[in-house]
């Protein structure tokens, strides 16, 4: 219940961030990506900002903490290596960013801000990670185990 409890705080501080940033606006990163026409900085000053923010917090979070707050131990990605799923997945990923003007997280606060547009663009998401679940699956039953082992350790984790 705790990791529950701690994972709404920090969504629910990251959404409130997005919306005071302007980030949940599709205009804004669409502005972003314009560098021939309208070039919008706004987006690079927000990150930035969050870095300056979170990267201390970080370090000494990472130096003090035996483990999170809410959970009995961090669970961080173990692979290190660039392979055609990751760059096929970025792509994607990007691609949907772009054209759609949303990121996951802005998308899920603009929904709760009351944008269909943003519910068309997270149903969407939401489908696309429910296909990918079901290949993963179908994977998994050929091969006798899990398909991403990576996701599985978060998961269950």
């Amino acid at each position: 219940m705790k990791v529950k409890v701690g994972a709404f705080l920090g969504g629910a501080v990251f959404g409130i961030g997005l919306a005071i940033g302007g980030m949940t606006q599709p205009a804004k990163i669409v502005g972003f990506f314009d560098f021939f026409g309208s070039w919008d900085p706004s987006l690079a000053f927000v990150m930035l900002g969050a870095l300056i923010v979170y990267t201390p917090v970080y370090r000494w979070a990472v130096r003090t903490w035996q483990h999170p707050i809410w959970a009995p131990t961090f669970t961080l990605p173990t692979r290190r290596d660039i392979d055609g799923r990751l760059v096929v997945g970025s792509a994607i990923f990007g691609v949907g960013w772009g054209l759609g003007g949303y990121c996951p997280g802005p998308a899920f606060t603009s929904v709760g801000a009351g944008s269909m547009e943003a519910l068309t663009f997270g149903v969407s998401m939401l489908i696309g990670v429910g296909l990918y679940q079901l290949l993963m699956r179908v994977r998994e039953g050929r091969a006798g185990g899990p398909a991403d082992s990576q996701a599985a350790a978060m998961i269950d984790g």
